[in-house]
């Protein structure tokens, strides 16, 4: 019986033009390039110009994945856009997206799931492709988290980055519904919201009327991301009957390198076939794992029929994975 898939069918990704290294930050932060490398392994990130926002980001990375998918905008009838910056409390920036693209027609929405926001993106999308109410979707994740931090607070600031990745995925059918099929083949979200308060904004319309800052108990947050991603990473494998062996590429979340290297040690993954980009975006929350992917199909890493992993963890505390056949 054939068996309808999502199908990666493009890729892309911005950042903006300014570049901040560890010493530039040095110069107004009580910090060393030493120290923020020992820690996290990141030498320099991105950041906004000033009247620069999160939708131009998500318009650039949208349009080059479109090109890179040889497709017209019109034929995208669906955009989630995962962000925990957006331009406005409302509308949702994939609205102001879609219009800058010159889609009238379809749906948009943002989801916000902090840095697990383009993997919760990604498994949201497929379920509508699957269940055949849209045909392409464009998948979104864009930040301009500098506007968050606190500069003041080195255990943090030093840390996020900006940026924006985009897929565009396609809806086909002609898949024998085994692993062999191109498409996402498998996705497992989580939260739990006991751990909220270790990793959050001190802000909302809500509580404080005003944005806020990032805060962090950074030993706990690393302690429950290995564990949680392995789980999760675990969870996809058997739900595929697939061993860790199996997998061409591991693409997950850039938040800190040490994190990527005990979680890889865990489940048994060489280094070789991590993504790593950390050192040069620094953690773009909900962008990560698109930029990585981007820079992975760029280089010509990741070709077709590779088998892809793809993972994040973020705050509330949430998380999840996705295995891909390219």
């Amino acid at each position: 019986m054939s068996v309808r898939r999502s199908v990666i069918a493009g890729v892309g990704s911005y950042l903006p033009e300014r570049i901040v290294t560890n010493d530039d930050l040095a110069k107004f932060v009580d910090t060393s390039d030493e120290w923020i490398v020992e820690r996290s392994g990141i030498r320099q990130r991105h950041m906004v110009a000033d009247g620069q926002f999160t939708s131009d980001l998500a318009i650039a990375a949208a349009k080059a994945a479109l090109e890179n998918a040889n497709m017209d905008a019109q034929e995208i009838d669906l955009i989630v856009m995962a962000t925990t910056t957006p331009d406005n409390t409302f509308p949702a920036t994939a609205t102001i997206v879609q219009d800058a693209l010159g889609i009238h027609h379809g749906a948009a929405f943002d989801l916000q799931a902090v840095c697990s926001g383009f993997v919760f993106s990604l498994s949201t999308a497929d379920n509508f492709l699957k269940a055949g109410q849209f045909k392409n979707a464009l998948v979104i994740g864009a930040e301009t988290f500098s506007r968050l931090l606190d500069w003041e607070d080195r255990t943090t600031c030093v840390l996020f980055g900006d940026g924006a990745g985009a897929v565009v995925l396609k809806s086909e059918e002609g898949g024998d519904g085994t692993v062999a099929d191109r498409g996402i083949l498998t996705a497992h979200l989580h939260s739990d919201g006991r751990y909220k308060d270790k990793l959050y904004v001190d802000g909302g319309p809500s509580t404080t009327q005003t944005v806020g800052h990032v805060r962090m108990v950074g030993r706990d947050v690393f302690r429950h991301a290995v564990v949680n991603i392995a789980d999760v990473i675990n969870e996809a494998l058997l739900a595929t009957d697939l061993t860790i062996e199996d997998i061409d590429w591991f693409v997950p979340h850039q938040a800190n390198k040490r994190i990527l290297d005990s979680t890889a040690k865990r489940i048994g993954l060489p280094p070789e076939k991590v993504v790593m980009t950390v050192a040069e975006h620094g953690n773009t929350s909900a962008a990560s794992v698109p930029l990585a992917l981007s820079v992975a199909v760029a280089d010509g890493r990741i070709k077709r029929g590779d088998l892809v992993l793809l993972e994040a963890m973020g705050g509330g505390f949430t998380w999840g994975s996705a295995l891909v056949r390219w």
